[in-house]
């Protein structure tokens, strides 16, 4: 899981490099559109590709959580930092307990009400800099704002899995849900891509999709399942707390400027999000 957090934080500097060179919805279908290409000959050996009209509704249900999703953090890196991304992401895990509370009807509890608190108080301490001031007045920028409305729908996908999941193999419904978002992303892009001059895209916009397609959807995708078998998905979801953290690391390394120690306490915090969730499933 500390590789696949890795793999999942390095989309946000990704998508941030090549968010401007395509449309973000044009984007999203390309990197739905070859993931989807590269899983298809292991289910179609594997399960076949035979599927229904009604579990093809529900994928497609499902799907449209992470088309919405991936098209705000597309947009929203055109306005906002890959840090802000990261930041807001946080509070995923917290949204998704929230749904799976009215939708699966789970419950709570203390530890992960706490770990709630800590990852919007670490998140909110990174997006305005530990500015009480910036904080106060809600001077979210227009990229925060978007990506805040990606998460508010990345938070349904793992309840509607739970609510909409008829026993098939988590492989299989992975991939359908990967087709659907695909032909979502048809019907939205699809007189767009007429006009991109697909040969003048940079290599460097190319790589970042081959990036996003291969490295943190399929291979994470398989990471993730393989770890629920051992951690359960609390722990593995817990994961996601790190991102900020992996984001600055990363930026670093790539010759980015060092953001600043006002940072530190907001990373911290989310850090110790982490923590609670962890203690409380291995408890």
């Amino acid at each position: 899981m500390l590789l696949c957090a890795i793999l999942v934080s390095g989309s946000f500097p990704v998508g941030e490099a090549i968010s401007g060179d395509l449309d973000p919805a044009v984007l999203t279908f390309v990197r739905f559109a070859l993931a989807s290409v590269l899983f298809a000959p292991l289910i179609w050996y594997r399960f076949g590709l035979a599927v229904s009209f009604a579990s093809l509704a529900r994928y497609s249900l499902i799907s449209a959580t992470l088309v919405t999703f991936f098209w705000c953090m597309f947009y929203s890196l055109r306005y906002t930092t890959a840090l802000n991304t990261s930041a807001i992401f946080t509070l995923v895990p917290s949204l998704a307990g929230i749904y799976a509370m009215i939708l699966n009807r789970e419950r709570l509890g203390r530890p992960r009400l706490i770990a709630l608190v800590l990852g919007v108080v670490g998140a909110l301490w990174i997006i305005f800099r530990g500015d009480v001031d910036l904080l106060l007045s809600l001077a979210w920028n227009r990229g925060d704002l978007i990506f805040f409305v990606g998460c508010l729908f990345m938070g349904l996908y793992t309840p509607l899995v739970r609510l909409l999941h008829r026993g098939e193999p988590m492989l299989q419904m992975a991939f359908w849900i990967m087709v659907t978002g695909t032909l979502w992303l048809l019907l939205l892009a699809g007189p767009k891509l007429m006009s991109v001059s697909w040969v003048d895209v940079p290599n460097r916009v190319w790589a970042g999709i081959a990036y996003l397609a291969i490295f943190s959807t399929i291979i994470t995708f398989f990471l993730t399942q393989y770890a629920i078998l051992f951690l359960g998905p609390t722990r593995v979801m817990a994961y996601s707390y790190l991102y900020p953290g992996l984001v600055v690391i990363i930026d670093l390394l790539c010759g980015g400027p060092w953001p600043g120690t006002v940072l530190l306490p907001g990373i911290v915090i989310v850090l110790s999000a982490m923590v609670v969730v962890q203690q409380m499933e291995s408890s």
